[in-house]
């Protein structure tokens, strides 16, 4: 027994080792620094959006110590995710995990470095679930959630497995009180179109609305009790030129319900975007459907 935990120990001990000259400190708050991983040898790194607070004077702790300037690149708030690009070469990326590797039950390890050395925090994976929307609308491909401890300048670091390949980035700034992980899949995707174009595209339809409770009748048959009432439509805009007006109550987009402002926003996906898709509304009474052609947020 002594021999399996001492195994075990010095296994976990490596684990750390080996991830940790991929993990960097992010000096970009006022408070303690934060965490990140790097991504690629050429001084791009990843953290989480909330630890990145200015867009300038940026500074990154390197593996080695060094601290250097770094410039951010861009940051989805929808999924808490910023890229930087830091002034320095030859770095270790840490090492991906498949996307399928990590399940209930298994050892994981948050590691973090908001001084000059890497610190970690050993936990099991709680909860491994399918695809989801943030409570600001990013697509997060699985909800990973553990137990570990989330050590103040955690955030923005990865968690990695028994063997030391990362499976994401620790963040506790989507919902507060619970540790999540952003998986590798939605990491590649977001870091990838942040260093493309600077930006997550989204979709737009040009409306402003708020909630609205619907006629007993019409809820029943619908399932849900509130829509959104229209109460601005943008000139030239895709709602309009769709033949959406003011006083139209939007209750589902591609058949999936629009209940909240929040529900909307997460629909607005960047994968609808140029896209004819059909949106129920309630107009003097009556149920319609109306095609929409989903346009692209400029701003």
């Amino acid at each position: 027994m002594a021999d399996t935990l001492s195994d075990l120990s010095s296994s976990l001990a490596s684990a750390v080792t080996a991830a940790g000259a991929g993990v960097a400190r992010v000096d970009a708050r006022q408070r303690m620094p934060a965490s990140g991983a790097v991504w690629s040898a050429d001084g791009v790194i990843v953290t989480s959006h909330h630890v990145v607070e200015r867009d300038e004077n940026i500074q990154v702790g390197v593996p080695d110590g060094d601290a250097v300037p770094a410039a951010l690149v861009g940051r989805d708030p929808t999924t808490d995710l910023a890229v930087l690009k830091a002034e320095a070469s030859g770095l270790s990326p840490v090492d991906w995990a498949p996307a399928d590797a990590l399940s209930v039950g298994h050892l994981v390890l948050a590691l973090g470095r908001p001084g000059r050395t890497v610190q970690a925090t050993l936990g099991i994976a709680s909860a491994v679930g399918k695809s989801w929307r943030t409570p600001l609308g990013g697509r997060v491909d699985t909800y990973l959630q553990t137990d570990v401890a989330m050590y103040p300048g955690f955030s923005g670091g990865p968690l990695v497995d028994a063997s030391g390949r990362a499976v994401g980035i620790n963040t506790t700034g989507i919902l507060r009180g619970i540790s999540l992980t952003i998986p590798g899949p939605t990491v590649r995707r977001v870091v990838e179109a942040l260093l493309s174009h600077g930006r997550i595209k989204r979709g737009y339809i040009g409306v402003s609305a708020q909630i609205a409770r619907l006629p007993s009748g019409l809820a029943e048959g619908l399932g849900q009790e509130t829509g959104l009432l229209l109460v601005a439509v943008e000139p030239d805009s895709p709602a309009e030129r769709a033949g959406l007006m003011l006083g139209d109550t939007l209750v589902s987009i591609e058949d999936r319900p629009v209940r909240h402002l929040d529900d909307l926003v997460a629909l607005l996906s960047e994968d609808l975007i140029g896209k004819d898709v059909p949106t129920n509304l309630v107009r003097a009474g009556k149920q319609h459907t109306i095609g929409v052609k989903i346009g692209e947020r400029t701003s």
